[in-house]
Formats: C-alpha cells, sequence, structure tokens
C-alpha cells in the first residue's frame, strides 16, 4: 500500500477566453490528405500506480472505454483521419487496441503504432512518430495522450493558418500559474517566451498540450535522440525568430496524470461536461456497461461509472467513482471518488473515499480507506484490518 498526499487532481477546468482581432475563422476545413496527427502516449503513469502497473495511462477504462478512445473521437469528429501513436510503454497494448478498432466506432481512422526504440522525450518522440507520415502531410497536429480536453481543433489550425505559423500552442488559463511553466504572449497572440515554474508568473496561461506544426518545422526536430518539445524545440524557434502562436480558448481542459483527476475526468466525460463520441451510453449521473448487476436498494450517482460484470450489493452507496470489470462491492458500502480495479472485491460496510484499489485486490468488510491510499493489486486486507479511526 501506499500512501500519496496529492488527492487534488484537476490542474484547470474551464479556462478564460481571450478575443481578439486576429482570431481566425474557425469553419475551416481540414483536409484528411494534408492534415494529419500524432498522439503522444508513451509515458509510464507512474502517478497512477498501481493502475498502470500493467495498462498504459491512456489504455485505462475512462467512462467505459479507454480514454484514448475519447480522444481519437475528438480527432476524427475535427476531420482527421491518419492518426500515428508514439508509444513506448507497454506498447503491446496499444497494437492489441487497435486490432480492435473496428468495434469501437474508430473505424474511419487510419491508425499507426509507432514504438520508440528508446526515451526520446517530447520533441524526440514527436519527431519519430511523424517520421512515419507520407510526404504529402504537410501540416501536423500533436496531442498529448494524457489530456482531456474540449479545445475546438479546427480553431486552433485556422489560427495558425491565419498567423501563417511555424508551430501554433493551444493554451488555457489556470487558477494558479505557479505549478507550471507559463506562455506570456503578445495582443496579436504571438507567444513571446516559455518561462519554467516561478512564485511570480507573468501570465495565467500554461501550455495545454496540443500543437499544430508545420512540416518542415517538426522535421527540422533533431531525430534519434532525446529532445523536449518545452525546453528546446520551442524555445529554440523563438530564438531563431520563428513565428509560434498562441490559441487559448474557454474550454475544458484536465490533466488525467493523478487518480483524483482520472476519476475527475471519467466522471465528466459521465455527466457530458466533457465531450467525447465515444461514450458507450447516454449522458446521465451513471454509466453501467453489460452485466453489470446493482441491488435496487444501492445508489450510483455524481458520473460513476459502473464496469462489465461489476456487482453491487443491498445498500451501497457509490458516487463520482470508477468501478473496473468484474468488481465486487458488498452491502452497506460507501464508494467516493474512487478507483475500484478490474476483479476487485470490497467488504460489507467498508468506505473507500479518495482512494485507489488495484486489480484483484481484497479488502474486508468494515474496513476505511481514504485520503488518497492506495492498495497495490491482489493484496488481501481482513476484515476491519484498516481503519482511519477507532470505531470496530
Amino acid at each position: 500500500m501506499e500512501h500519496s498526499g496529492d488527492t487534488t487532481g484537476r490542474t484547470a477546468g474551464h479556462a478564460a477566453d481571450r478575443t481578439a482581432d486576429h482570431t481566425a475563422d474557425h469553419t475551416v476545413e481540414i483536409d484528411p490528405a494534408r492534415t494529419a496527427a500524432v498522439v503522444l502516449v508513451g509515458g509510464q503513469g507512474s502517478r497512477l500506480r498501481p493502475l498502470t502497473l500493467t495498462t498504459p495511462k491512456p489504455m485505462l477504462p475512462t467512462a467505459g472505454v479507454p480514454f484514448l478512445a475519447h480522444l481519437l473521437s475528438r480527432i476524427a469528429a475535427a476531420g482527421i483521419r491518419r492518426v500515428v501513436l508514439g508509444t513506448a510503454y507497454r506498447a503491446e497494448v496499444f497494437e492489441a487496441f487497435l486490432g480492435d478498432q473496428a468495434t469501437g466506432g474508430l473505424e474511419g481512422l487510419e491508425l499507426e503504432c509507432r514504438p520508440e526504440p528508446e526515451p526520446l522525450g517530447t520533441g524526440g518522440g514527436i519527431r519519430f512518430a511523424a517520421d512515419a507520415l507520407e510526404p504529402g502531410y504537410d501540416e501536423v497536429v500533436v496531442f498529448n495522450g494524457d489530456i482531456l480536453s474540449g479545445v475546438d481543433v479546427r480553431a486552433v489550425v485556422a489560427e495558425h493558418r491565419a498567423a501563417g505559423a511555424d508551430a501554433t500552442l493551444h493554451l488555457v488559463r489556470v487558477p494558479d500559474p505557479t505549478a507550471f511553466g507559463c506562455v506570456p504572449t503578445d495582443d496579436d497572440g504571438r507567444v513571446l517566451a516559455f518561462l519554467e515554474k516561478t512564485l511570480t508568473p507573468p501570465t495565467d496561461q500554461v501550455n495545454a498540450g496540443c500543437y499544430v506544426f508545420r512540416r518542415d518545422v517538426l522535421d527540422a526536430i533533431p531525430s534519434g535522440r532525446p529532445v523536449s518539445v518545452e525546453r528546446e524545440t520551442f524555445p529554440g524557434l523563438l530564438e531563431s525568430g520563428r513565428r509560434l502562436q498562441a490559441h487559448v480558448e474557454s474550454s475544458y481542459w484536465l490533466d488525467l496524470g493523478t487518480p483524483a483527476s482520472f476519476v475527475r475526468g471519467s466522471a465528466d466525460l459521465v455527466q457530458g461536461a466533457a465531450p467525447t463520441a465515444a461514450l458507450p451510453g447516454p449522458v446521465g449521473t451513471a454509466l453501467l456497461l453489460a452485466g453489470a448487476k446493482v441491488a435496487p436498494s444501492a445508489s450510483l450517482t455524481d458520473g460513476t461509472t459502473v464496469g462489465a460484470d461489476v456487482q453491487i450489493g443491498d445498500g451501497s452507496r457509490v458516487s463520482g467513482s470508477v468501478l473496473m470489470d468484474g468488481a465486487r462491492i458488498g452491502d452497506g458500502a460507501v464508494i467516493e471518488r474512487s478507483v475500484i480495479g478490474p476483479g476487485a472485491s470490497i467488504g460489507d460496510d467498508t468506505v473507500v473515499r479518495d482512494a485507489v484499489v488495484g486489480d484483484g485486490a481484497s479488502i474486508g468488510a468494515s474496513c476505511e480507506l481514504l485520503a488518497g491510499l492506495r492498495v497495490w493489486p491482489g493484496l488481501v486486507v481482513p476484515d476491519g484490518g484498516l481503519r482511519f479511526s477507532g470505531g470496530a
């Protein structure tokens, strides 16, 4: 078990809008023969362990399907068809997903995995993945594979073209920019600098993890070695006088890097607060997958996802949580803002709040799992064996 103090998760919600005279026409059409996408999905997801011990973060079940399916549905909706996934950690899981894509409503996409031979960083990973693209693609949209966003992809592309930019970044405004590096811009949206974290940031605008590159600019990123797009590529472009444009919009944005933000994002998808075309059911207070059995006296609220073949006992209350396939919840249990891994079991009258229970773990009756507690896969906790209070 591991206790984590990070239970906030949400790094930004709805960014403030910036409306300026230079804002481009958002009705731009994307030509699928000219514009392609690269999605970076190679990270190990260490902040989400134990969930990511066997499953890469973008493949975690999020509102009923792998998170990657939600992102790909947004890419497809923008009119992009050619997509390269830059993989590394457990690349075989993505290959299996591609083999099943016809059943996931993504059959209109031309998907390809490009496993990195060694860790290449964000810039090196973008370059390596983009090398798989045919020469005709002269515009590449890049996405971080762990960001849940309502960004208007067509609007970012439109601003990129209208500005004649070499690269364009999607930026969001955050309540506390001291937690991030920030990106100041001028009145025309031109990027002025990339600044590291500071206690006195000059702006609340931060990098939201979506970019548009001209292909020749992307091809100039050094190959065969680690490169940071944030610390090397973008600053280098500024130093050489290239045009870097910013697109700031009031759209949903959430980094799914922690358990708290993961369950928040899943709940927002279920309730329709975050956009997707991949939700396997209607928007509502809860999402139930095939074979789920919920006792009539149990309650499901706040965007809970109940995975396939999950069983929930009498009088249990589940709020804003993710119950993965095959989980078992006993009678009178309380599950709030938590993740219960596949095949895990929760005993009668146990409380799980802001916690993670790993795959196949067994939690006995009358336990309390609170405040960021993480239970590793397969661990067995006896009845009353773990409590945060002195109750019986």
